[in-house]
């Protein structure tokens, strides 16, 4: 089975999206034939300024193989290292609807919030699709605020497919439901746009502080806590075992037990969980040639995918 998956560099990676994106996509390396990219070309739409766009595309693949990217199992590489999705794009635009682009979600929520909306803003779910399709990817893991995206890609399949014959693999969506929302430290939804988040690869000093500022009602030390409503829970649940979770639920009903303890033992959690990650991504930084070989090795593998799929389609319109 083929799965895709792919992330946008907009920024350093955080625990959102460790959780919600990455552990998942590398825990499906024993799945199937999994292939993975960095999304630079997406990210236009939010990063205009091209030597940070180069840093955080740098930082992604870093932040990958530290984390246990095996370039062995997973086609790794870079989105604009595929120049057939862009022309790819082009033919799924001339079936895909005004309609379908404008009930998107994600480009009515970001012009409610005084976005300008772009040409690339608008049409994203379908340079989305033309990833998705190019290399006949038959399981995508999506949250639930991407599903749309993958439905639209679904669509527009199918609706090429009716119209010029069998050219792409309908691909299914793969949600993880047991993966709960990582929240910031302010207890929203963690993301770089609200400035909440708790980066994967931090120095010590920073990380400390942003998790000792984790926003906590006023709740006296001595008084019983909920551990099913409180953040510093909610947090440190994601690193600890099942007796460290239930030990920690258990002091917190007791009462006895402060927000600033619960904080430097997330901290601790924090520290330890990616410290053996740490080492590796030094490790990796050293050698920058060795990560850029990877990438275009994984760049290589992919357009040879895509490259056939194209041919077909090409061929399918009339364009060959």
């Amino acid at each position: 089975m083929r799965i895709l998956s792919g992330i946008q560099p907009s920024g350093r990676l955080h625990l959102g999206n460790y959780f919600g994106m990455m552990k998942p996509a590398l825990d499906l390396q024993t799945k199937g034939e999994c292939f993975l990219f960095i999304a630079n070309y997406h990210a236009l739409t939010t990063v205009d300024q091209p030597d940070q766009l180069r840093a955080y595309t740098r930082e992604v693949a870093l932040d990958f193989l530290a984390c246990g990217l095996d370039p062995e199992r997973t086609v790794f590489f870079k989105q604009s290292d595929v120049p057939e999705v862009c022309e790819l794009t082009w033919y799924l635009s001339c079936v895909t609807s005004m309609g379908l682009l404008e009930r998107c979600h994600s480009y009515k929520d970001k012009v409610d919030k005084g976005i300008t909306p772009s040409h690339g803003l608008f049409a994203y779910p379908v340079l989305m699709a033309a990833d998705i399709l190019a290399y006949q990817s038959e399981l995508v893991p999506v949250g639930k605020d991407q599903k749309q995206h993958l439905e639209v890609a679904r669509d527009i399949a199918i609706r090429f497919n009716n119209q010029y014959g069998p050219a792409f693999v309908v691909p299914e969506p793969f949600i993880q439901e047991a993966t709960a929302v990582v929240p910031g430290i302010d207890g929203q939804k963690m993301s770089k746009s609200y400035g909440n988040t708790i980066e994967i690869f931090g120095d010590e000093k920073t990380v400390r502080k942003r998790i000792m500022s984790i926003v906590t009602d006023s709740t006296p030390l001595e008084a019983p806590k909920d551990p099913e409503t409180n953040l510093v829970f909610a947090l440190y649940r994601l690193f600890a075992t099942d007796a460290e979770r239930e030990e920690m639920a258990a002091r917190f009903r007791a009462g006895g037990m402060g927000y600033g303890e619960a904080k430097k033992r997330l901290f601790d959690a924090y520290w330890a969980h990616f410290e053996p990650f740490r080492r590796r991504r030094a490790e990796l930084a050293s050698d920058p040639a060795e990560v850029e070989r990877i990438l275009k090795r994984g760049a290589e593998r992919a357009r040879a995918e895509a490259q056939r799929t194209l041919q077909r389609v090409r061929s399918l319109v009339g364009v060959d």
